[in-house]
């Protein structure tokens, strides 16, 4: 169910970028959201950084990030399921509640001198598994907060914060750390979850429309069969259990690699190149906050092709400037695909559906990246690593390219209504 719209009475149009901002509770909720990634972009670096400080030994903060990724997900399926049956925003608030506990306890641990990597392991479970009731409840609550007609400027909006804190958090974060130490990170972190959580009380919804009365594996049971009904749902999430795997191997791995041993790139050049990915993410998401995405999948899927560029040119010619240009170019591409999945799964999936549905694809997404991590770390020692990249370039575009293969990704628009502007 949409927003409630607060349109000036004097009928002054709203800026079609920023015509999500009208409704009520989306307002609420960017509020949120916004301060929760601002003050959640410090984590990774904080949490690296208070491992390292405990045992100097990457085997150790290995453990401690595997930890909440498996955690994560284990949860994802029940995450889903509990996302359709209770109010979403409380879900959300309990869990950040969760999360300051788990983070507020990895802080004063630091503190007192008292941390151990297993009692952060330990902590990065209940972390992860936090994260994983937070992933769904996020992605369903969205279309009940604003109109049909303004849904893509709201993700284009959400995306914008992701990626203006993608680009400067991790500066942010890293001064603090290096000033004041991860556990006062932490700490900042904590009060942002504090924060938010009675900003989202502000935010006021119908209740589900689940009725219950029926078993969590009966739950589970339905949003597979949503999720297999459509073709261009499962299609792309497979093909994205080996893009995902390719990104994070090739670019997470053999990408710093590549920087320490080519003086063509070199470490500093490496930070160039991934700062404009980011800037990359950041201009798209403001030309979609004002034009209309009338072929989500079709031009999503061609804008994750061009992330094999990079990739390609990463193993040929790792210069800085011509990567970096590649590497805007598929930071543009990815925040296509970006708003044009999350309009494909909000426009086409019920609502009272769509949590379980979407931790689906959470779950077939994210299953390859460890598995991916660890491959390239092993290929990268076996073969060349020009000769990996280029094949992975090859093998990433050809499987980006073989879903527009698929007639209802080829074909699917936009619901009636969903491009029509609202003054």
């Amino acid at each position: 169910m949409a927003g409630s719209s607060d349109a000036d009475e004097g009928g002054e149009p709203v800026s079609r970028g920023l015509a999500a901002m009208r409704d009520r509770n989306f307002r609420w909720f960017f509020l949120a959201r916004a301060i929760t990634m601002i003050t959640g972009s410090m984590s990774s670096i904080a949490l690296a950084f208070a491992v390292l400080e405990i045992d100097n030994d990457a085997r150790s903060l290995s453990f401690v990030l595997t930890a909440f990724t498996v955690s994560n997900i284990v949860f994802l399926l029940f995450g889903g399921v509990v996302a359709d049956r209770l109010p979403r925003a409380l879900i959300i608030q309990t869990c950040y509640v969760i999360d300051i506990l788990t983070i507020g306890a990895m802080a004063a641990l630091l503190f007192t001198d008292s941390a151990t990597v297993m009692l952060l392991v330990v902590l990065s479970v209940a972390n992860g598994a936090s994260t994983a009731f937070v992933l769904p409840a996020m992605q369903g609550i969205i279309p009940q907060l604003t109109t049909p007609e303004n849904l893509q400027q709201a993700n284009a909006m959400l995306s914008f914060v992701r990626s203006a804190v993608t680009i400067g958090g991790p500066i942010i974060a890293g001064i603090l750390v290096a000033t004041a130490g991860p556990a006062w990170a932490m700490v900042v972190q904590a009060a942002g979850w504090l924060i938010a959580i009675p900003v989202l009380a502000l935010v006021k919804l119908p209740p589900p429309a689940h009725a219950g009365g029926t078993t969590m594996f009966h739950d589970l049971r339905v949003g597979w069969q949503e999720f297999w009904s459509r073709s261009w749902l499962w299609t792309i999430v497979l093909a994205f259990m080996v893009m995902n795997a390719i990104h994070v191997g090739a670019w997470g791995v053999v990408g710093p690699y590549i920087a320490k041993n080519d003086d063509r790139l070199g470490i500093a050049g490496w930070g160039w190149v991934l700062s404009a990915e980011g800037a990359g993410v950041l201009v798209m998401t403001l030309i979609l906050m004002w034009f209309p995405l009338k072929r989500p999948l079709r031009y999503g899927m061609l804008g994750m092709a061009a992330f094999a560029i990079p990739v390609t040119m990463l193993g040929v010619h790792p210069a800085v400037v011509l990567l970096a240009m590649a590497a805007f170019i598929a930071g543009a591409g990815a925040e296509v695909f970006s708003t044009g999945w999350n309009l494909a799964m909000m426009e086409n999936v019920p609502g009272e559906k769509l949590s379980r549905v979407s931790s689906y694809d959470m779950l077939g997404s994210f299953v390859a990246m460890p598995i991916g991590t660890l491959v390239f770390g092993w290929l990268v020692t076996q073969a060349d690593a020009a000769t990996v990249l280029i094949a992975s370039g090859i093998v990433y575009a050809c499987v980006a390219l073989v879903t527009l293969l698929v007639p209802s990704v080829w074909r699917m628009g936009r619901p009636d209504g969903a491009l029509t502007r609202r003054s």
